[in-house]
């Protein structure tokens, strides 16, 4: 009894870092206010400038240059994997020891942690299993493709392996629970990228009297039935899904397994929990052997949400080439029933984190660790202050956001009272329209505008000049900059200018921010006409 009060006392001293100041904090929670979604933790909003580590990562020999890369990120949030075959080794008996070590060395460094749980499925294998049910193929089996092939996914149908899962998982959660109070892990990944490979799902002679029966009323309510392709009201899987209904039938398998899982920890720990995506090509409704069937793809997202209402978001790991489909994955998880997260995506796609940071909770680029942090350092250190204001400003339709396009041509935002133009590259002189005429032959530069008031904008971003014109009743008059102040936000979120622009820095084409991310306060006022 003494020991565990000890341990307890501990546990709390490490949160706090003072015995003074020895609390629970409150459980981090996502929430949705005014048709979008804010992450909570302590109690303030959130947002989520993450770097995930390679998936061999989680051990007492890697994570110093784990920790080293997050210090270098400027990050707030690790994101690393659980193993499943490290925490219950032997049936029954559970190993926390690497989650415990996690815990501490987070709590030094004043860092978050996401946990992903790499359990049954981790990128559509089973190879996270524990040994003693690699050995024990028989129960803890896998899927059988067409013919009889054989599939290295593990089935959905594994009762059995589904309720090993739910029990080890439940006692991960018990464990954080139990030893970190102040929630220092803030979300939990259920499962990594889920799904099958080489088969659409199961064809086992069991799983084929499953699907000739009929399809679950919950997949025929209005609201989900309206998201998928049909041919029939109701009936068996195959009439009223038709070509779609072998991927439709693993999804709702996969996801309601996932669900037992996610269900049996949350009734211990109701910490936020999601499950990540490995996508399928956003245009085009390509057919699901071209992909992971049974994941929760953009087609299929409706049939996650009735069959794991324990899953508070599906996120998207995004790496696509291209603005399009970049752009149109974030686009296709940003969803009245669904946060935007992106938990992993390529090392060079700095140049999309300002539109997930308007639209939603996190970014997160993939083995972060044994690489040069590059430029989204820069990025994230001047963010990091502000990820509350961040939140707020998006809530509050604040945020502008633009990408420069693969023509290099300059975007323009309706700010109200004024249109922004943004032209990317190092331009020359603008036009008597705002838009500049020349670029560099990259095409990575981006901005976001916040704007503060009807004259008054927070400009931030790299290799993009802001140019401003008046709109409605003011359209046409003559305009200038009031200020344009340089600098940065201090550990308080406060604004510390460093210098005010002027002269050839403004008139010319507009402020400028090059190669290394800058911010901008910039006012703006147009003439009163002489009478």
């Amino acid at each position: 009894m003494k020991k565990t009060l000890l341990s307890g006392l501990l546990a709390l001293t490490l949160c706090s870092g003072a015995w003074a100041q020895i609390q629970e904090t409150p459980m981090p929670k996502l929430v949705q206010e005014k048709g979008k979604y804010a992450f909570y933790v302590d109690d303030k909003p959130f947002f989520v400038l993450g770097g995930q580590c390679h998936n061999s990562s989680n051990w007492p020999s890697t994570l110093p240059k784990v920790w080293e890369t997050m210090a270098e990120m400027n990050a707030n949030t690790l994101e690393i994997p659980i193993y499943w075959e490290c925490v219950e080794p032997v049936e029954g008996q559970f190993d926390f020891s690497s989650v415990q070590l996690l815990l501490d060395q987070a709590r030094q460094r004043n860092m978050k942690l996401i946990l992903l749980w790499f359990a049954t499925w981790k990128n559509g294998s089973n190879h996270y299993m524990p040994a003693w049910m690699k050995l024990n193929s028989k129960t803890y089996y896998n899927v059988v493709g067409k013919g009889g092939k054989l599939v290295d996914s593990p089935s959905a149908h594994c009762e059995a392996a589904m309720k090993a899962d739910a029990k080890a998982f439940t006692q991960f959660m018990k464990y954080l629970k139990e030893n970190d109070p102040c929630h220092t892990v803030i979300m939990v990944q259920v499962q990594n990228e889920p799904g099958t490979w080489d088969s659409v799902r199961d064809y086992s002679q069991s799983v084929d009297k499953l699907f000739n029966q009929p399809v679950p009323s919950a997949l025929l309510k209005p609201e989900i039935f309206s998201q998928l392709e049909t041919k029939a009201k109701k009936g068996t899987w195959s009439e009223v899904f038709g070509d779609r209904a072998d991927e439709y039938f693993n999804a709702w398998h996969i996801a309601s397994y996932i669900e037992y899982v996610a269900a049996a920890g949350k009734a211990v720990n109701p910490l936020p929990m999601f499950v990540n995506v490995a996508l399928r090509a956003p245009f085009g409704n390509p057919p699901a052997t071209n992909y992971e069937s049974g994941g929760a793809t953009d087609n299929v997202i409706g049939i996650y949400k009735a069959a794991a209402p324990h899953i508070d978001f599906v996120a998207p790991d995004i790496y696509q080439n291209g603005d399009a489909d970049y752009m149109e994955s974030i686009k296709l998880y940003t969803r009245k029933d669904n946060a935007l997260m992106v938990p992993e995506t390529h090392a060079n796609s700095t140049k999309y984190l300002y539109e997930v940071v308007s639209r939603g909770i996190g970014f997160s680029p993939f083995g972060v660790d044994g690489r040069p942090a590059g430029p989204l350092a820069l990025e994230y250190k001047a963010l990091l202050p502000i990820t509350d204001k961040l939140t707020q400003w998006r809530l509050e339709d604040r945020i502008f956001t633009a990408i420069e396009p693969e023509d290099h041509q300059s975007q323009r935002l309706d700010l109200g009272e004024w249109e922004a133009i943004l032209s990317f590259g190092k331009a020359v002189r603008s036009n008597t329209q705002g838009a500049s005429t020349a670029h560099e032959d990259s095409s990575d530069g981006h901005a976001m505008i916040v704007k503060l008031n009807a004259n008054e904008f927070y400009c931030m971003g790299s290799n993009v000049r802001f140019s401003f014109l008046p709109q409605g009743k003011n359209k046409g008059r003559a305009w200038h900059y009031l200020k344009v102040e340089e600098g940065s936000f201090n550990e308080k979120g406060e604004w510390v200018p460093s210098r005010i622009l002027n002269g050839d820095e403004t008139d010319w084409t507009g402020p400028y921010v090059g190669a290394k991310p800058q911010i901008l306060h910039i006012s703006v006022y147009v003439r009163e006409p002489r009478k």
